[in-house]
């Protein structure tokens, strides 16, 4: 617990930071130390309530700091001027994407040079030029400020660090290097609580959302519910959940929202994907006469290149803090409404229905099961049966784990992978950045599904886990490239840019170690080791980071990676519209 009385001793601006971050959660920031954050750092990391996590590269930082607002509800990054800020940003933006409060803090030069045209260092060599970074970072933070003066700080930093809370979206702050480690006598003060006033709904509006849309529903004969990855944004997952069973709706999620509802309810029915979704998901959700969308996100990723077979006027559609009923013309929209209220007043006034349930239990059947390859068969990715290389994951997953997907193959096949209550998922949708994933991990035992491509933009930060202890499953799939971007657009055969250099990647990381921390690391070119990897993974390696490479060919991939990859493309290839 922190301690919210008044400093024995005069605080100065980075102890102040460093306080103010602590009493919203944050135990641990990442960075990479450069000459105008070094006095921010060494103040920084004088708080007793939060401690810095060192990485080696800035990206990875960011992806860090992202992974640790998922994990935590807030995270905190910390580069020097530009050359890390501009590297940061990437993540910044996926996090800007991903509706994550990361709080991204750049050191900054003098305070008596910032608004001069003095040429300095880590600029773009153009006197004016010291906002080069903030230009950049307001198209990816809501909010953004540049601690010049000391008399400013305190308010300066609550404002960006509540705008990043309400607004769940990252902010920008600047902090001159002569000022990090001078006191200021507000820093003294006993500090306010932060207190974020949650936006509310309209009563009048609410109550008639929840009118209109019940009565929308109760005239449907077969109407189906579909959750999305804004459920977590609006906070409205058990509310999701308490609604269909009120409703008695099977349902479904996209991609974006897997693991956000429990995938052992009787209602479930599995991941909505258009052509690549469950099996007999498409089927139901796209025949019923009413679908209710919560939390859904519709970009071209999501809807497999745009190409689901949905009707607006069939629709329900809750955003966070809208509801559209119908869509298009004659449609209704209802702003200033919470989704977690409209939920809650829809469970009270929804009139029963389970025909689109019944229809899914009568046209379900289990997934075959396949005998196992033949003893040293080469491992194959795809999950149709029991036996392949994802169905071996399936058997690390407890309530205990944390399961990461790679912008890759990885997504497709760990949808297919069944979620035990208290596993949390996670991937980058929206924003897709390949890397991601290496920089994320922080907390729970994690098990992270990789491409070797994905793996090599960032790789660098294994070094980190090993550097704290972490002990992640590492299920490393070496096919030699970019196996997305082959299905959506392969290279010519003489100079293909999506084959990669093979790495020997069991030496690369017990180089990293160098004989120090607790590392496995081995490479799987059959089932059965696999399955002995993953064994010993479980239980001798426990306490280890755990790198298991899979070898597979080139051309295996899942056929949800192919018929997304296709349509993907020819959404990207539609020709220019006519003048």
């Amino acid at each position: 617990m922190c301690d919210w009385n008044q400093p024995t001793e005069p605080r100065t601006l980075g102890q102040h930071l460093a306080h103010r971050l602590s009493q919203i959660g944050v135990k641990h920031f990442f960075g990479v130390p450069g000459d105008y954050n070094l006095q921010l750092l060494d103040e920084l990391v004088k708080d007793k309530f939060t401690e810095g996590r060192w990485t080696c590269n800035e990206l990875n930082a960011g992806y860090a700091a992202d992974g640790y607002a998922r994990a935590t509800g807030v995270g905190a990054v910390v580069v020097t001027y530009t050359v890390g800020g501009l590297s940061v940003i990437n993540a910044v933006a996926g996090a800007y994407a991903e509706n994550l409060p990361v709080i991204c803090i750049t050191g900054a030069p003098n305070s008596n040079d910032i608004y001069s045209n003095h040429l300095v260092h880590h600029t773009i060599a153009r006197k004016g030029s010291m906002e080069q970074e903030l230009h950049c970072m307001r198209q990816v933070t809501c909010d953004q400020v540049i601690i010049s003066q000391l008399s400013d700080a305190h308010e300066q930093i609550d404002h960006a660090i509540s705008a990043a809370l309400h607004n769940s979206k990252p902010v920008y702050i600047a902090v001159c290097a002569n000022l990090a480690a001078l006191h200021h006598p507000s820093f003294d003060a006993s500090p306010v609580p932060y207190s974020i006033t949650p936006k509310r709904s309209n009563p009048a509006s609410l109550e008639q959302a929840v009118r209109c849309a019940a009565a929308f529903l109760a005239g449907k004969q077969k109407p189906v519910a579909v959750g999305g990855g804004l459920l977590r944004l609006a906070g409205a997952e058990e509310e999701f959940v308490r609604l269909v069973e009120a409703a008695q709706y099977p349902f479904a999620v996209m991609a974006a929202g897997k693991g956000l509802v429990p995938e052992d309810h009787p209602q479930w029915m599995g991941t909505y994907w258009g052509q690549i979704s469950s099996p007999f998901v498409a089927e139901v959700v796209e025949s019923a006469d009413a679908a209710l969308f919560v939390g859904a996100q519709f970009n071209d990723y999501a809807t497999a290149g745009n190409s689901l077979n949905l009707q607006q006027s069939r629709m329900i559609k809750v955003e966070p803090y809208r509801v559209v009923i119908a869509g298009g013309k004659g449609g209704q929209v209802f702003g200033c409404v919470r989704m977690d209220d409209f939920l809650c007043g829809l469970a009270e006034a929804i009139t029963p229905n389970d025909t689109a349930h019944q229809i899914f239990k009568r046209l379900w059947v289990p997934t075959p099961v396949v005998e196992p390859s033949e003893e040293g068969s080469p491992l194959r990715t795809k999950v149709i049966c029991a036996w392949h290389l994802f169905a071996h994951v399936q058997m690390l997953l407890d309530d205990k784990t944390i399961l990461i997907a790679e912008t890759g193959d990885s997504i497709f096949n760990c949808q297919k992978l069944k979620l035990p209550r208290g596993c949390t998922y996670e991937w980058s949708q929206q924003y897709g950045s390949i890397g991601w994933s290496v920089g994320q991990k922080d907390g729970r035992r994690v098990v992270a599904c990789i491409g070797d491509g994905s793996f090599q933009v960032t790789a660098q930060d294994v070094s980190t886990m090993m550097r704290y202890g972490q002990n992640p499953i590492i299920i490393l799939v070496n096919n030699g490239g970019y196996t997305i971007e082959v299905e959506i657009h392969d290279g010519p055969a003489d100079n293909n840019y999506n084959i990669i250099k093979n790495w020997d990647y069991v030496a690369l990381f017990k180089a990293m170690q160098n004989k120090e921390g607790q590392l496995f690391a081995t490479r799987a070119k059959t089932e059965k080791d696999l399955e002995d990897a993953i064994e010993f993974a479980k239980n001798e390696a426990a306490d280890s980071l755990c790198l298991i490479e899979c070898i597979v060919h080139r051309d295996d991939c899942s056929s949800e990676l192919l018929e997304w990859g296709g349509r993907v493309a020819a959404a990207n290839s539609r020709p220019p519209q006519s003048d």
